[in-house]
């Protein structure tokens, strides 16, 4: 007797949640730094709104449109998305809003890659949107400049 092969399961959808203090301010950096769009959840929260299921002090408007007042998420302009929703589908970064300030280094970070030769002229257009440099690292295993968003989360440019 065969056995028939055992059928995987699907590859788990997910995305990158980033605490903050501003979540419009830091998806409108995060978006220009990585050349995504920020989510337009209008239409969704137009239908929560109606629906009585969400109260508007819940709501700000950005770039004209209502957005969640405590996140906002920028995804890859190539990716799918729920055109009901405005919530991408594919690489997502989601932005929420917390009490607390960020306090010590994190965990986790984003590598930016650029193309060959194109990292200090990258690194100069991310200062100009509002990141900083924190020290730039030159050893065996490669070189890289690491910098912070304007909230002060790390990330390299490599």
């Amino acid at each position: 007797m065969t056995q028939e092969p055992a059928s995987r399961p699907a590859p788990l959808h997910w995305k990158v949640v980033v605490d903050c203090a501003d979540p419009q301010a830091q998806a409108d950096f995060w978006a220009a730094a990585l050349h995504y769009e920020a989510e337009d959840n209008n239409a969704l929260i137009e239908r929560l709104l109606e629906l009585g299921a969400l109260p508007r002090e819940a709501t700000v408007e950005f770039h004209g449109r209502l957005a969640f007042r405590d996140l906002v998420a920028v995804r890859h302009p190539d990716d799918p998305y729920d055109e009901d929703s405005g919530t991408g589908l594919g690489r997502r970064l989601l932005f929420q809003r917390v009490p607390e300030p960020k306090t010590v280094k994190n965990r986790l970070h984003l590598d930016v890659h650029t193309a060959s030769g194109a990292r200090e002229a990258e690194v100069e257009r991310l200062e100009k949107l509002g990141a900083g440099v924190l020290r730039r690292v030159s050893e065996p295993a490669g070189e890289w400049v690491t910098m912070t968003d304007p909230e002060g989360n790390e990330f390299c440019v490599h």
